[in-house]
């Protein structure tokens, strides 16, 4: 057997020494039997343990110190609930109660407390540990980190809540896209061009933020700057153009060069910051506009998103809605960034601080 050395559990400790060479035809068979079970025990990947009727542990193996942290003679001969965090500790006296009843436990998922004080989620089934005469003395119990699943469970269920999240922007901007176009074109001719244009704008926009959303990895070739990435999203809504002698959207800073890795994004936090204005704030208004400067500071890029002339803000949102979760998320744990919101009552100010490291 790979990686073959003497059990450490108590039951395989309490046995003579197993020779390789030795078999059945050397030795009694249920003590060959015993042994060669304890070595199957020991050289599991899953966590087994045993304990008795008063959740003792008796016996366990390497992979339940691998699991756990803790060596055999750290536990055996303590109490199972070491391993039982806070809120969970009913479980352990339901699960002895079963075994007392000779019933055994189905696999069900849980959590359990690593030494550090970290919890595990894992996947717990335990059994009746029988004598010859059929007495229960004790439980069997094998658990199962779960931890990868559960991770890529929450990362689906993350990517349908974004894919949902998108498809109703996405109907929400193209209302409010005939809207804006309807607002300053009174001939069905040029309005009809003004929505193509628009809804083109927000397809190549959208295009930016793809990558991300489908998980795809991004291409190194994608380098842009940030002054264009702006400028391609907020055109859909805005166009740059003049309404009233006056820009609806005004770009202040010095224009910088984003690194291939970092468009997605960062595009995906402004496309955020966009839609949200077009459907509540102040793109949503004929009077509204938008100010976004910048500058560079101690290493930071320093954004301010400023809303003006759109609707009056009476009270902050009472939860976040799943776009500033995904901004927040997305500023944080791709550039270790910070970003904050101030429901102004003139309009909404978000300010947000990148690493450059992070950009270029």
């Amino acid at each position: 057997m790979d990686n073959a050395q003497p059990a450490n559990i108590a039951m395989a400790r309490s046995m003579p020494h197993h020779d390789k060479f030795s078999g059945p035809s050397r030795r009694k068979p249920n003590e060959y039997l015993e042994q060669w079970l304890a070595a199957i025990v020991e050289s599991s990947d899953d966590a087994i343990m045993s304990k008795d009727l008063n959740g003792i542990i008796t016996t366990w193996n390497h992979g339940a110190e691998n699991l756990f942290g803790y060596a055999d003679k750290e536990v055996v001969g303590k109490s199972a609930t070491l391993l039982t965090p806070p809120g969970r500790r009913n479980e352990e006296p339901e699960i002895l109660e079963r075994i007392k009843r000779g019933e055994s436990v189905a696999a069900y998922d849980t959590v359990r407390q690593h030494k550090n004080g970290t919890l595990i989620d894992i996947s717990l089934k335990a059994s009746p540990i029988r004598l010859a005469s059929g007495e229960v003395v004790g439980a069997s119990t094998i658990i199962r980190d779960i931890g990868e699943r559960k991770r890529a469970q929450e990362g689906q269920a993350l990517l349908l809540r974004e894919m949902s999240h998108r498809v109703t922007n996405v109907l929400a901007v193209a209302n409010g896209l005939v809207a804006l176009s309807a607002r300053t074109h009174s001939d069905p001719q040029t309005m009809a061009k003004a929505v193509q244009e628009r809804l083109s704008a927000f397809t190549r926009a959208h295009e930016l933020t793809r990558p991300g959303l489908m998980g795809s990895p991004n291409s190194e070739g994608r380098r842009s700057t940030l002054r264009t990435v702006i400028h391609t999203i907020v055109a859909p809504y805005a166009g740059f153009e003049q309404v009233a002698g006056r820009s609806c959207v005004v770009v202040e800073g010095k224009d910088i060069a984003i690194g291939g890795g970092s468009v997605t994004g960062l595009a995906l936090i402004l496309h955020e910051f966009t839609t949200n204005a077009a459907k509540y704030g102040a793109l949503s208004s004929p009077s509204g506009c938008i100010r976004l400067a910048w500058k560079q500071e101690d290493g930071n890029l320093l954004l301010t998103w400023t809303e003006m002339g759109g609707p009056r803000i009476e009270k902050p949102p009472e939860r976040k809605g799943f776009g500033s979760v995904l901004a927040h998320r997305t500023v944080g744990r791709q550039f270790g960034g910070e970003l904050r919101y101030d429901w102004l009552a003139e309009g909404l100010v978000i300010r947000m601080s990148l690493p450059l490291a992070r950009l270029v």
